[in-house]
């Protein structure tokens, strides 16, 4: 496993860059997640969370184990995301449900990922059709 290290904001940033954050319910603890993101995954961070705004209204925040939660009151998680070396992993825990379904599959049998790369054109259209499919699935009770 990598050493800690941290960034200039003082955050730790632990194996592959994902930011330490307490984790904690709303929009802050999320802001802070994504601010401490490293180089261009904070500018994706951003991307995302602005897109997820627009397309679920009122959408539920919360960073837990190091990463960002996104769900609907009442019906529980359907997205979050991580920071690795090379890439970012969003995790739709209802993918297989979703069209297209998401190109990475998981070891759980629901869950699909996307990965977004350094340099990648974001395809905010087809983001934004995946977001607001999966916020209408029964989610995650974490």
């Amino acid at each position: 496993m990598a050493d800690k290290t941290t960034n200039a904001e003082g955050v730790v940033l632990l194996s592959g860059g994902n930011p330490q954050i307490a984790k904690g319910e709303g929009d802050a603890p999320v802001k802070a997640y994504i601010a401490a993101m490293p180089g261009w995954k904070s500018d994706i961070g951003r991307k995302l969370d602005a897109l997820i705004e627009k397309t679920v209204p009122g959408v539920r925040k919360a960073v837990k184990w190091n990463s960002p939660f996104y769900g609907v009151e009442g019906k529980g998680w359907f997205l979050s995301y991580h920071c690795f070396a090379k890439y970012i992993k969003l995790t739709f825990f209802r993918g297989t449900s979703l069209d297209p379904v998401p190109p990475v599959s998981s070891k759980t049998n629901e869950t699909r990922y996307f990965h977004i790369h350094e340099g990648e054109a974001l395809d905010e259209r087809q983001l934004a059709a995946w977001i607001s499919q999966a916020s209408a699935l029964p989610g995650e009770r974490l």
